[in-house]
């Protein structure tokens, strides 16, 4: 299906640069940063508050960017070389990269968190020429495998990034619409990383396109709080907020208080996070209401239905004033745009945040298509719906079923030039004549909007023939304050039919399990409550689940599950353990 609408055309201004500034449809990223830093020089560009406040205006940043760009074409970097950044969020990350591009250079961005080893492993793959390290792992990357530069982003080693000074410009060969932009790993969740390669086209027309369904000013301050390696941040937070001349405030740690503390300090208007994050806000607002007391809850639940019927009639947004106390508790209430993406989200986590007068938007998008493919309009949203496919994709469900589900494909500017040096894996998941087959399954209502029910590779097929994605019920676990993590996978009944059981791995809040063993004798005594509780949260789900999807068997852990950077659980990994 096409979706060929563009409601309006936020980047309309960009037509007083073209032919000037750049010549194709779309500026590239470096040319894109230096409209915005024309347009806006002494706006806040990059803030960071911790350890220390460091502050960049755009024509600061633009200053730096140049002079690191002019040293690495000074060390010997030539068109289309690939560099690597890796490290915590932070201007000087921000500056690496696009210092990267305008050197003409291709960018690799690392997750910091990976071992060294692994990290060299993806150094050598992508034929890394210069690197940009953090402190953590300066020492660290390179004993095995040398590389030419080590650039630090941190001031505790040399050289570091922002002591540079290179003043002498350098010859450069700016990178066009069409060149190779950055080298970006999956996160190797279900195999071995893939670097899927992204062009300046990929990325600038994803980043305009998403703004037709979510206006953006330079106003705005984004919140840069998960991993910027990751395409999602890197896409929806940072190449969005430079693309409209808006402050990106680099958070650092994944600690409420500490995020409490950023968003105030910041002033944030666009918080950009993960399914994890909103569901342990929520429920700890929730929480707090519910200690006031039985008559205070139901007040103020009749109250928050009263809100977001409002909001969804009459697109008008009465709960930010009805609630500001509450939303100014959670440091929301200078908050314009929650954006929710990386995972499914629960549509009643969704509901909440827009009845407490948070314009809440959720997307849905892989790293192969830069990442943005679907978002919810602020002013129409639905809240089971990943949203409506952005203007010049088109989307098709293949072979669906008699509900009209299958797997969705894809074709649009914002497709992949495909995995670095991987033709099988490009050829797998690019199916012919542009199209690319994302793997997950869902299907189209009439009016466009895209609904997901999980992932192919996930699904559990059961002893009656019937298909179970384990997303659909995980999802009715994600508001109990007693579940930390919850994961569905199968398990073998029949090897000869294939066919699977329903199992539930749960690992209780730390919370609760504090408070049963603050109350209770010995620590078996609590295993039991605490075992006894998740055992009731399940049947409580069961008694909602037709009979083909409820559990039937339970492994209550006592230890975390392994989850990648943006806070998913390596299901494939576990599925492996239990099966």
């Amino acid at each position: 299906m096409a979706n060929q609408h563009e409601a309006h055309t936020p980047w309309k201004f960009l037509d007083e640069f073209r032919g000037t500034h750049f010549q194709g449809e779309w500026p590239t990223i470096p040319e894109m940063f230096s409209i915005s830093a024309e347009r806006v020089a002494q706006r806040r560009c990059f803030t960071a508050f911790s350890p220390e406040t460091i502050e960049f205006t755009y024509q600061q940043a633009y200053d730096a960017i140049l002079e690191v760009s002019n040293y690495l074409l000074k060390s010997g970097v030539k068109e289309g070389d690939r560099v690597a950044v890796t490290g915590k969020n932070s201007p000087e990350w921000a500056i690496a990269y696009l210092a990267v591009l305008y050197a003409g250079a291709v960018v690799v961005p690392l997750d910091y968190q990976l071992p060294a080893k692994s990290m060299e492993g993806l150094m050598k793959h992508a034929d890394v020429k210069i690197a940009f390290i953090d402190e953590e792992l300066f020492n660290e990357v390179g004993k095995d495998y040398t590389l030419d530069k080590k650039i630090s982003l941190s001031p505790n080693k040399k050289p570091y990034i922002l002591d540079i000074r290179e003043g002498k410009y350098q010859e450069r060969k700016m990178p066009k619409e069409q060149d190779l932009a950055a080298i970006l790993y999956t996160s190797g969740t279900t195999g071995n990383p893939k670097g899927v390669m992204l062009s300046h086209y990929n990325l600038v027309s994803d980043c305009y396109l998403a703004q037709t369904h979510m206006d953006l000013y330079s106003t705005d301050v984004f919140y840069a709080l998960l991993p910027i390696h990751h395409s999602y941040t890197m896409l929806a937070v940072f190449i969005e907020a430079i693309s409209v001349g808006a402050e990106v405030v680099f958070g650092k740690k994944l600690v409420i208080a500490q995020i409490f503390k950023d968003l105030k300090q910041g002033n944030v208007t666009m918080f950009l996070g993960v399914p994890m994050l909103f569901n342990k806000l929520i429920k700890g607002v929730m929480s707090g209401i519910r200690e006031k007391g039985v008559v205070v809850y139901g007040i103020m639940r009749f109250l928050m239905s009263v809100s977001g019927l409002i909001k969804k009639t009459f697109k008008v947004n009465p709960g930010k004033k009805m609630f500001k106390g509450i939303l100014k508790k959670i440091s929301l209430d200078t908050n314009r745009i929650c954006i929710c993406g990386g995972g499914p989200l629960p549509s009643s986590t969704f509901k909440l945040f827009n009845q407490l007068g948070i314009d809440f938007v959720q997307g849905y998008g892989l790293t192969e298509t830069s990442p943005i493919l679907t978002l919810n309009p602020v002013t129409a949203y639905r809240e089971a719906s990943v949203g409506l496919p952005l203007p010049r994709m088109e989307m098709k469900i293949l072979d669906p079923d008699d509900r009209g589900i299958g797997e969705i494909a894809v074709r649009g500017p914002m497709v992949m030039q495909g995995y670095y040096k991987n033709k099988e894996a490009t050829e797998e998941i690019m199916i012919g004549d542009g199209w690319l087959n994302t793997g997950d399954v869902g299907y189209q209502d009439r009016d466009g909007y895209v609904y997901l029910t999980g992932r192919k590779r996930s699904l559990i097929v059961t002893a009656g023939g019937k298909n179970v994605f384990p997303e659909e019920i995980e999802e009715l676990f994600q508001l109990y304050e007693e579940v930390e993590q919850i994961l569905v996978i199968g398990y073998e009944l029949d090897k000869k039919e294939k066919t699977e059981g329903i199992q539930a791995l749960v690992y209780p809040s730390e919370a609760y399990t504090d408070k049963v063993k603050e109350s209770t004798a010995d620590k078996e005594a609590a295993d039991k409550v605490i075992e006894g509780r998740v055992n009731e949260i399940i049947q409580e789900v069961n008694k909602v689940l037709p009979v083909y999807k409820k559990i039937t068997r339970i492994h209550v852990l006592s230890e975390p599950m392994e989850m990648t950077t943006t806070k998913k659980i390596k299901r494939f990994k576990y599925a492996e353990m239990y099966k």
